[in-house]
């Protein structure tokens, strides 16, 4: 049988690893390795794993090196046909790896796939039907989101399907798919360092003819702090932002440019000219009165334009969709 690394990348996550890793030791499927890469956390995260997880394989970095690096180093260290890379927050229910894997055997054009993910309460210590992700939908203003997000469990979330692409939270990955995309030896971008890869991921995944898909009945809990939304509309986002601190906003306000100049199609652009700049102009307002710090993320991604100017053209040259074809999928049509 196939065998599946999972890669569990923290900082400072030690109050949640109790109930993450007890959930993945505790999988039906058993042809799997656990490695904990953690980047450089100051509480007892790795003296936790050490003492209570022994069967784990231990990556203590010196430095923060961001997600896209840790979850690189991982991968290289790995010799497994699929990839599972998940945050300390998620919990498992048993069989999700084993149904995952069977439905990546099954299809082989299946690239990343992930499962109905609940919010976990983690201040109750308990469950909830509250989705989380049932895979990332993205708008015409290229805004994407965690389909669901907010919402009590509904009958059209049982139902499995392909999807623009999926969470960050606990996705399994054929690593020939994700060798298929790297670029110069970096399959997440580590310019990103944290925020938008997964999103990043999927979109060129997408480009190259690969599938992302929602697996309905695999089953799992995230414990997120901030970042969960009540709503998707500018007044409900805003709000929001009261949350994140000015790290997460930085990143993701960074990234998201980033992604949108290596993947984005002229001609996708120009018909959705009027709801892409809409954003920009009213998310650049809100900045210059609101958050004016934020604005220095315009120089960094002036500085990476060159480089990510560079991945672009390697992401064009291999992309196998036409715009028509990926038009879909950033119109939020499918």
């Amino acid at each position: 049988m196939a065998k599946v690394t999972i890669i569990v990348i923290n900082f400072n996550g030690e109050k949640y690893l109790k109930n993450c890793l007890k959930s993945l030791s505790e999988q039906t499927y058993k042809h799997k390795e656990i490695f904990f890469i953690d980047n450089n956390s100051n509480d007892d995260s790795i003296k936790f794993v050490r003492e209570n997880f022994p069967h784990i394989m231990i990556f203590g970095n010196k430095e923060n090196r961001g997600y896209a690096a840790a979850a690189n180093q991982g991968i290289k260290a790995s010799s497994a046909r699929y990839i599972m890379i998940i945050n300390p927050d998620v919990i498992l229910n048993k069989d999700y790896l084993e149904k995952a894997v069977k439905k990546m055997e099954i299809d082989h054009r299946i690239a990343a796939i992930s499962g109905k993910i609940f919010y976990y309460d983690f201040l109750k210590n308990k469950k909830t039907e509250i989705i989380d992700s049932v895979g990332l939908h993205c708008f015409r203003n290229r805004r994407v989101i965690d389909k669901g997000q907010g919402e009590k469990d509904k009958v059209r979330y049982d139902v499995s399907k392909e999807v623009f692409g999926v969470s960050g939270a606990c996705p399994l990955y054929r690593i020939y798919s994700l060798k298929d995309i790297a670029l110069n030896d970096e399959i997440f971008d580590e310019d990103f360092f944290m925020y938008k890869e997964d999103v990043d991921l999927s979109w060129r995944l997408k480009l190259r003819g690969w599938k992302s898909y929602y697996l309905a009945d695999s089953i799992a809990y995230h414990s997120r702090g901030t970042g969960a939304l009540d709503g998707f509309d500018h007044l409900s986002i805003l709000k929001n932002r009261k949350h994140l601190s000015k790290f997460q906003k930085y990143h993701a306000y960074k990234n998201q440019r980033l992604m949108q100049i290596k993947n984005e199609m002229l001609s996708n652009f120009f018909q959705d000219f009027f709801p892409i700049m809409s954003k920009e102009i009213l998310i650049l307002g809100y900045m210059l009165f609101k958050e004016p710090r934020l604005l220095k993320a315009l120089t960094e991604i002036i500085s990476k334009l060159p480089k990510m100017l560079k991945k672009r053209k390697i992401i064009m040259k291999n992309k196998k969709l036409n715009s028509q074809e990926i038009k879909v999928w950033l119109q939020g049509i499918k």
